[in-house]
């Protein structure tokens, strides 16, 4: 059901991290195989000492491990200077429903399930859950989902905005490359200054706002695909983005 180690959540973020630094990368698809996207975190993998979930700690020692493990990975996504595209192929619970709603567009297969399972642990949500869930469907149906920790369909979260669109299992992969696609042939640059304006718009002023919106075009303006795009539309062509 792909928990996620350490060593896998540290590698999704060099990935990540490598996606955003490398030109050539347009855009990124995060999937899985098997019955299930990502349910969460392993809580099975051992702490490395002094970081240990249970058992002998000292104070600060679980607040660094949500720091420097979940949070990080939810960053990354939201950080990454390409678009990232979730295909949740199956069950998203915990920190793996929050990796999906990370991301800038979810596709969910028809069998697909998200659920707040901290509830039914007794825990309390990481992984920006509680930061993300509001200001996809509101504070009070994040508390609902939160409070009860039922598992949520993918057609009832389309119903609430949690998702783009609804696949069948046999369509995920091949939409998903669809997107990434068109993504890939898209201004890459301005699409990673849109993510981040759209991404800071809500813990935002009007002022701070419109601030960011016209460095955003300052910066935009310098950019190869800013350039052809004018001249494709003066000369009344498609335009041929680099992503530079």
């Amino acid at each position: 059901m792909n928990a996620l180690t350490p060593d896998q959540r540290n590698h999704l973020i060099q990935l990540l991290e490598d996606a955003s630094a490398d030109a050539d990368t347009r855009a990124v698809v995060l999937t899985a195989t098997g019955r299930g996207f990502c349910t969460g975190a392993d809580l099975r993998a051992g702490q490395p000492p002094g970081n240990r979930l249970s058992g002998d700690r000292l104070p600060g020692d679980v607040a660094r491990v949500i720091r420097n493990g979940a949070q990080r990975l939810i960053a990354a996504v939201l950080d990454c200077e390409k678009p990232v595209i979730a295909a949740v192929n199956g069950t998203a619970a915990g920190l793996g429903a929050h990796l999906a709603y990370a991301c800038d567009l979810i596709l969910a297969a028809e069998s697909a399930k998200f659920i707040e399972v901290f509830v039914r642990r007794g825990l309390v949500p990481d992984g920006g859950g509680a930061y993300l869930l509001p200001r996809l469907i509101g504070p009070q149906r994040a508390k609902e989902l939160m409070f009860f920790g039922d598992a949520l369909t993918a057609a009832d979260a389309h119903r609430l905005g949690l998702v783009n669109r609804v696949v069948p299992d046999s369509e995920l992969e091949k939409t998903a490359r669809a997107w990434a696609e068109r993504l890939a042939t898209g201004p890459t640059r301005s699409l990673a200054l849109t993510k981040q304006l759209v991404n800071a718009s809500l813990d935002s002023d009007r002022t701070t706002a419109f601030t960011a919106e016209a460095a955003a075009q300052e910066i935009n303006m310098t950019t190869a695909d800013a350039a052809e795009g004018v001249a494709a539309f003066v000369q009344r062509r498609g335009p041929d983005f680099k992503g530079r």
